[in-house]
């Protein structure tokens, strides 16, 4: 393993076959929905209220398969992943790709911002109940199980977390056969189970869907909030589009998930119609006996699996939140030389750690933890859909009448089940909520600090034909080599050149300023990545482009152009970083105290600047300086 700041390569995703690409992405991209039949029946039957009724149960399939097919196949796989962002895709990526118009920004980047914060939120609460719901098979073949369960799926849990820095590389290739394996399964389950009771079939009409909806007021409302457990994962298909592209995960989700839901949910449904109580595990109870305990093993691998893909989106979607700038730079690690999305976030992943077992222990069961369940995904879907809006208008051209049409549609769904979900917050949904809410503030505070030290350092530079004479009326002796400084500035004299000067009282022979810019796009074209502008005899500038996909290797793109321009040597160059303490300002404007005090506490314990930007320690000199924010 190698640590590398922020990204793994500067490469697009392999390419490979169809089949296998889409065998790949069962494995990475559907493990939470795939995982979903385990609790989605029982929690909404459960809400019910008794024992349902015929119509009560086939009405809550029809909604449940009308669901998946209206939100995951048309919303995401038809509509959303038609947008990408140099073929990313996720709620970040697509922040970045529409926040170009001025007015349009602060919209564009709330949305986006606040949808990200909560994918965490609800990210802590995945393995949990995932885990929670595959061990609680147990107490279908031996009851006196149950106290072991809990501990069980702490310890499950803890290793998963615990074994983060090895990295997944290896095992990772197992992922795909083991989710195939998993939803053939759940499809045979299906099937045994539709044809003992096939009239369960007719819940494939929609009217009973609709049916069900107007016919029982406020509760079937409410029971929105369980139906949409069943799409918990389908965020993930956009996000990870850039893994594996659109085709693979279209083609694995047409060809193989979604039939393989929709069948087990019929089978499940289908012994609630033939007498089995809506208080027992209805997923298990589709298994044969002979059967079970395979089973659960099975189904405890399959959300293990779940839980290691909200981890490592997790990891991929704090690396474009750093590179976008709006978290501090935390320390990477590539835990695979040749996986393209193999990453290490070593801060997140003990956080989701520790909130994740937290949030076992404190449920305990995975009942409970479904009604905390889901209202972080119904909002960062509300938020996509408007984000799609925008999109339709301003990437595909569509007029407002025909865009209203479509995303009003998904907009008007998502609020619905998101207004359903809300009834969950007293049960425990705040906690998502509250975990997105700390996010988002950090990711504010953040952006607003280092907005604020930029502004600050855009004031103390001075043009360079001014600082170059000041430096001859001075006799600033000029030493041999090259420095190189790193500036958080695009134009002008960099803050730490005169910094250097100021207490050096010496300049090197050699000047190269490097300005290290992120993209909103995941890529930068190699004949784009660097421009460089000799301003004086012996003093160039260079702006240097990096997509928020990609690492940002100083020293490499200089040797890159010193291959060619022959006058540029920095073999033995120095690489000179400004390093900063926040103090306020004098005049109280600005940042607020506390704001001040976090952005501090974050900048203190950030990735420094060299890291980051991989530059050679003992070539290094950090000159110190306080900037009033």
């Amino acid at each position: 393993m190698n640590e590398t700041p922020q990204n793994d390569s500067n490469i697009s995703p392999p390419k490979s076959g169809l089949s296998a690409l889409g065998l790949s992405a069962l494995g990475i991209v559907f493990g939470d929905i795939g995982t979903s039949p385990l609790y989605t029946l029982k929690t909404v039957l459960g809400m019910t209220g008794g024992a349902p009724t015929h119509d009560v149960v086939l009405g809550v399939l029809s909604l449940i398969v009308w669901t998946l097919i209206i939100i995951t196949s048309v919303k995401y796989v038809t509509f959303a992943m038609s947008i990408d962002n140099d073929g990313e895709g996720g709620i970040l990526a697509l922040m970045s790709l529409l926040g170009v118009k001025k007015h349009q920004r602060p919209v564009i980047v709330a949305l986006g911002l606040f949808g990200a914060a909560l994918i965490y939120g609800d990210g802590a609460i995945t393995p949990a109940i995932s885990v929670l719901s595959a061990l609680e098979g147990l107490k279908i073949a031996t009851p006196a199980v149950e106290p072991y369960i809990l501990p069980a799926a702490v310890a499950i849990l803890i290793v998963l977390f615990a074994i983060q820095p090895l990295g997944t590389a290896r095992i990772g290739k197992t992922f795909g056969p083991i989710m195939l394996l998993w939803f053939v399964a759940i499809a045979v389950l299906g099937i045994i189970g539709i044809s003992r009771h096939p009239a369960v079939l007719v819940a494939l009409n929609p009217l009973y869907g609709v049916r069900y909806l107007f016919s029982n007021g406020y509760t079937s409302f409410l029971i929105l909030g369980g139906v949409f457990l069943c799409v918990t994962g389908a965020e993930a298909l956009y996000a990870d589009m850039g893994h594996f592209g659109s085709r693979p995960i279209r083609f694995a989700w047409s060809g193989v998930v979604l039939p393989s839901l929709l069948l087990n949910y019929g089978g499940q449904t289908a012994m609630v119609l033939e007498g089995t109580p809506t208080t027992d595990n209805i997923f298990f109870r589709l298994c044969p006996d002979f059967l079970l305990i395979p089973f659960v093993v099975l189904a405890t691998i399959a959300t293990i699996i779940a839980s290691q893909s909200i981890i490592t989106g997790a990891f991929s979607m704090t690396r474009q939140a750093i590179q976008l700038g709006w978290l501090p730079r935390l320390r990477i690690r590539q835990t695979s030389e040749e996986g393209y999305g193999q990453i290490y976030v070593g801060v997140v992943n003990w956080l989701l750690m520790i909130v994740t077992v937290a949030l076992t222990l404190a449920f305990r069961k995975s009942d409970n933890l479904a009604s905390a369940y889901g209202i972080a995904v119904a909002a960062t879907m509300l938020l996509t859909s408007g984000l799609l809006f925008i999109a339709m208008r301003d990437i595909w051209g569509w007029g407002l009448l025909r865009s209203g049409v479509f995303a009003g549609a998904f907009i008007c769904i998502d609020a619905a089940f998101f207004l359903a979900n809300l009834s969950k917050v007293a049960d425990g949904g705040y906690v998502p909520l509250l975990l997105a809410s700390l996010v988002y503030g950090a990711m504010l505070i953040w952006h607003r600090g280092s907005s604020a030290v930029i502004q600050n350092l855009d004031q103390q530079t001075v043009p360079i034909d001014a600082f170059m004479t000041s430096i001859k009326s001075q006799n600033i002796p000029r030493v041999p080599g090259t420095g190189v400084f790193l500036s958080r500035t695009s134009s002008g004299t960099p803050a730490v050149m005169i910094w250097d000067v100021k207490h050096n009282r010496a300049l090197h022979e050699n000047l190269f300023v490097v300005n290290a810019m992120t993209e909103s796009i995941p890529w930068i074209k190699e004949s784009e990545r660097m421009a460089v502008t000799e301003v004086q005899p012996h003093f160039w500038c260079a702006t240097a482009r990096f997509g928020f996909m990609e690492k940002a290797d100083i020293p490499a793109l200089l040797q890159q152009a010193s291959r060619q321009n022959n006058q540029l040597d920095f073999d033995d160059a120095v690489y000179y970083v400004g390093h900063i303490e926040v103090v306020p300002r004098e005049d109280g404007q600005g940042l607020a105290a506390w704001e001040q005090s976090v952005f501090a506490l974050m900048e203190r314990n950030s990735m420094h600047v060299s890291d980051f930007f991989r530059l050679p320690k003992d070539s290094v000199i950090l000159i110190g300086r306080q900037i009033a924010i």
